[in-house]
């Protein structure tokens, strides 16, 4: 106004106009027009500024319009009633949701609160709160005025180490492992426990499905999961303990000259075999059965052949229960795996069927190559060992039988003689008792109707010749 005031009486006063006599009353008309114009538009651009500002100004602790959070509006709420909604409409939703893994026994419940289900809703209000705040005043209000539609969207989360653990303590509770049938012979007649089924949760294929159905929709019901539970069959069920009904080979030992130590461990390497059972593919060792021949074990001491030579020592004599076995087990058309044949010729068997053994060195080993388990019974009376093996009764359409052929024999060569100064002269001690080599092919007759159809070579030992030979004393008395 005082701007105007001087702008007035400058022209008023201008020499220029001084010099017509004054100013004319149609220039003052024209001078006040002008300024009452310029009075105008400088209130209206005011008053535009401040219509505009206090309008902002109103939105300043306000969400601008057309703002959404998901589907909710929250158009000219404050960042706490913003936040009140969101988390009414998701926040607290998403906690009321469950998943469930339904069993064949059992229901098992986690909610959503167990698994730290969450949106980022602080972030994302705060987000929202914050949109067209940093524009300049007449953008602020173009924004209010005519607003643009702005949609942010929350993202969900969550923690899946509870749901991990819950599936593991699942698994603790559901798998179990079957329980394997028995089989024993008693007073001539099988006795069969039947067997039991496992189970087994399939728990990563759980754990990926539900992972693949865990969200954050609060319209989406219930997660309802069917936890996939395998059934484990056991390996010796019943059924396949019913297939053992006869007794597809046999063969027998005598042991009766044998002394008392011999026949001791003869019984003992005999009753730890007796009973075992063998499934189709399943293998079987001497050893590993019959275990280290120990006196805690009640093993007594006996000659055993080492080399061309007899010593003593703490079960001797089980090489004949390892022998009569591999009699029995080849006779039921079951290839030895691993078999050693002994340096020296046995007296209670042919040459060429027997099956060596020594603990920590040579075993005696095969494996159930039949369709059908087997069952192994041995039986010790009046110093003859016996040993059955039990099977399937369809296998006896053909029966198998050992035969040896004797293609060389080599007798000792004479005696030889060495000097010992521990002896007296005239003393003598056999060191090596004279032995006769033998070369021998061992086959399986398999026969069928009373006939043999097939002539199978299953072995070629050779038995070592070796001279005597006589200690002779060198000291004089």
């Amino acid at each position: 106004m005082i701007k105007l005031k001087i702008w007035y009486n400058y022209i008023i006063r201008s020499n220029s106009l001084r010099k017509y006599g004054g100013i004319s009353k149609v220039m003052k008309k024209k001078v006040i027009a002008i300024m009452i114009l310029l009075l105008i538009i400088i209130f209206g651009v005011g008053g535009c500024y401040f219509y505009v500002y206090n309008n902002a100004k109103k939105w300043t602790n306000l969400i601008y319009p057309g703002v959404k959070v998901g589907d909710v509006d929250i158009s000219g709420k404050t960042l706490v009633e913003a936040k009140k909604l969101i988390t009414e409409k998701y926040g607290e939703a998403v906690l009321k949701k469950n998943i469930n893994i339904k069993t064949p026994t059992k229901t098992y419940l986690m909610d959503y609160t167990k698994i730290n289900a969450r949106y980022n809703i602080d972030e994302v209000v705060a987000q929202a709160f914050d949109y067209g705040k940093n524009l300049k005043l007449y953008e602020r209000y173009k924004l209010i005025n005519k607003p643009i539609n702005n949609q942010f969207n929350l993202k969900f989360a969550y923690d899946p180490k509870p749901l991990n653990e819950m599936i593991s303590n699942m698994k603790k509770e559901i798998d179990k492992e079957p329980v394997e049938g028995s089989i024993a012979l008693i007073n001539g007649s099988f006795k069969i426990t039947a067997d039991k089924k496992g189970a087994k949760l399939l728990d990563d294929k759980l754990e990926k499905e539900i992972l693949s159905k865990i969200n954050g929709d609060v319209e989406v019901p219930d997660i309802v999961v069917e936890a996939e539970v395998e059934t484990v069959l056991a390996n010796k069920t019943t059924e396949k303990l019913q297939s053992v009904n006869t007794i597809i080979s046999s063969f027998s030992t005598n042991f009766s000259s044998s002394p008392y130590g011999r026949s001791t461990n003869i019984t003992l390497a005999a009753k730890s075999i007796n009973g075992t059972f063998l499934m189709p593919g399943q293998s079987f060792s001497f050893n590993g059965t019959v275990g280290q021949r120990t006196p805690a074990k009640g093993y007594q001491q006996a000659p055993v052949d080492i080399g061309t030579k007899v010593a003593m020592d703490y079960g001797g004599g089980i090489c004949q229960v390892s022998t009569s076995l591999y009699n029995t087990v080849i006779r039921a058309n079951v290839k030895s795996t691993v078999r050693n044949h002994h340096t020296i010729p046995s007296t209670y068997i042919p040459l060429g069927m027997d099956a060596t053994v020594d603990w920590g060195n040579l075993d005696y080993a095969f494996t159930n190559t039949l369709e059908f388990p087997i069952f192994i019974q041995s039986i010790v009376k009046d110093k003859i060992l016996t040993w059955n093996l039990y099977s399937n009764s369809s296998l006896m359409n053909k029966s198998y039988n050992l035969v040896n052929e004797i293609y060389e024999t080599v007798k000792p060569g004479p005696t030889r003689y060495i000097d010992d100064p521990t002896l007296f002269i005239g003393e003598t001690v056999q060191d090596q008792f004279p032995l006769t080599g033998y070369k021998v092919r061992v086959y399986k007759d398999t026969i069928q109707n009373g006939k043999v159809i097939e002539h199978q070579l299953i072995s070629d030992d050779q038995y070592k010749v070796t001279a005597e030979v006589i200690k002779r004393g060198t000291k004089v008395r």
